[in-house]
């Protein structure tokens, strides 16, 4: 796909209100230069006047217009632009120490903010990103049935492999393809095995930035002593073990896509971090002052309830609100149980040429089977279900029985302190997730002192807590 472009009408125009002289010059040669016209006032006054006679087509929006520095003025204003023009977007600027007034904005209805001093690309991207959520939604046409539907957004779209004709699921896939060509910081929100990854795969190869770096970086895993090496990078001896240089995350997602798995899990410290790297799109390599630039796309992705974690002061509301510009819920399997029959037939097609079977295919009566299965784990346990029948049972003709046989339990229940599990009841990575969880609460949290009680060096126990997705907060 090509970049993203938009054609500014004659009669359209944007609306600049700041009461520094300066930034209104400022901006507006900056709008004129991008092919924006422009016109600039300073006080609430001349921009309701103007929002009330010739609505713009976007307006850039300063915080403060008086001495008190308060913001409420800002605030106050862009309710009543609100109230006369509910679909303008509005795009507020504030200064660093204001990212919470900021947030207020934007809980009153503001499109975005960006934070003085400004860089002119981001402000551009910023305002082009804005701009292309104005458009008018990906509309379904008028067909019968739904795999119809489903065929239309193909033609449109890669939604390769994503598989599925449910309502709920297209409704996603419409979203994905009118946010796909923009830059907005995408939230994608589904418990475990719904196919997080798979989505924001899929907003990248449908970008502009389709040809460049997708890359994924699981938060869980990451401790916050570890988290300014492995995003940043660092250079030789920037600190005892650093014995060569290393590319940060950041950096090799440079130009493309970064997708942020499991940003829940993030501990509070790491979070502020993030926060000043995709707000100013600015970071620096330890052992390396001179900052960098970043361009990239950011996706993120959790199984928690963001909005529950900030009000418990367990996520940064700043932070919420830059990474859930738009928002995608996908839907647990249970919800769409149609599609388990479509999936079943997609995973058996894999296993077709995996396996060199080529007569391997599943009864009618298993696949009604699978569809009153609640599969709690959603597409993940459904591909691992079917995989293990297919290696377990030796019949060419899956039925409900070869699923049943291998379809695992719900886990046992966790021994208790100094209770040794009963044989055959729990797994021995099960066992492992027991032991590990039990250790970090018994000792706080601390890596060094769980590490050394379950007789592994610090690296191994991360692996550890990558391997099974254990928070270092648990």
């Amino acid at each position: 796909m090509t970049a993203y472009n938009f054609q500014i009408s004659k009669t359209s125009m944007f609306l600049i209100v700041d009461d520094d002289l300066a930034i209104r010059t400022s901006l507006k040669l900056l709008l004129k230069q991008a092919g924006y016209p422009a016109q600039a006032v300073a006080t609430p006054a001349e921009a309701l006047a103007v929002v009330r006679e010739t609505p713009p087509e976007l307006v850039l929006m300063d915080m403060n217009f008086s001495l008190a520095t308060t913001g409420h003025d800002g605030l106050a204003l862009l309710r009543q632009v609100r109230q006369l023009a509910p679909q303008l977007p509005v795009v507020l600027i504030t200064g660093w120490g204001s990212i919470e007034l900021a947030v207020a904005g934007m809980k009153a209805g503001a499109a975005e903010f960006v934070t003085k001093p400004w860089h002119n690309d981001s402000l551009l991207q910023t305002i082009r990103t804005v701009l292309a959520l104005q458009e008018a939604p990906v509309a379904p046409a008028e067909p019968a049935t739904a795999a119809s539907q489903r065929r239309q957004l193909d033609q449109q779209f890669n939604f390769q492999p994503i598989v599925g004709h449910d309502a709920q699921l297209l409704h996603v896939l419409r979203q994905v393809g009118q946010v796909a060509a923009t830059d907005a910081a995408v939230l994608i929100e589904g418990e475990s095995g719904t196919g997080k990854e798979l989505i924001a795969e899929a907003i990248h190869r449908n970008s502009h930035r389709a040809r460049q770096p997708f890359v994924k970086v699981n938060l869980g895993g990451i401790s916050s002593s570890l988290f300014e090496s492995e995003m940043f990078g660092h250079r030789r001896g920037a600190f005892t073990d650093a014995k060569t240089d290393r590319v940060g995350r950041f950096e090799l997602a440079n130009g493309g896509t970064i997708f942020l798995d499991e940003i829940g899990e993030l501990e509070l410290a790491s979070q502020v971090k993030l926060l000043r790297v995709l707000q100013d799109r600015t970071y620096e390599v330890l052992g390396d002052s001179k900052p960098r630039r970043l361009d990239i796309r950011v996706i993120a992705a959790t199984n928690r309830n963001l909005a529950e974690m900030v009000a418990q002061g367990r996520f940064r509301e700043d932070l919420f609100y830059r990474i859930n510009l738009i928002s995608v819920r996908l839907p647990a399997l249970r919800e769409r149980p149609a599609d388990i029959p479509l999936l079943t037939q997609h995973f058996i097609a894999q296993l077709r040429a995996t396996y060199q079977r080529p007569a391997l295919k599943v009864g009618a009566r298993a696949l009604h089977w699978l569809r009153e299965q609640p599969l709690p784990g959603n597409i993940r346990e459904l591909k691992n279900l079917v995989e293990r029948a297919v290696l377990v049972s030796g019949h060419e003709e899956l039925g409900p029985e070869d699923f049943q046989a291998n379809a695992q339990p719900l886990p046992a229940r966790a021994p208790e302190a100094g209770e040794l599990p009963a044989p055959g009841s729990m797994t021995l990575d099960e066992l492992e997730v027991h032991m590990i969880r039990q250790s970090l609460t018994h000792y706080d949290g601390n890596i060094s002192r769980v590490a050394k009680a379950l007789g592994l060096s610090r690296g191994a126990l991360y692996r550890r807590l990558e391997k099974h997705g254990i928070p270092f907060d648990a």
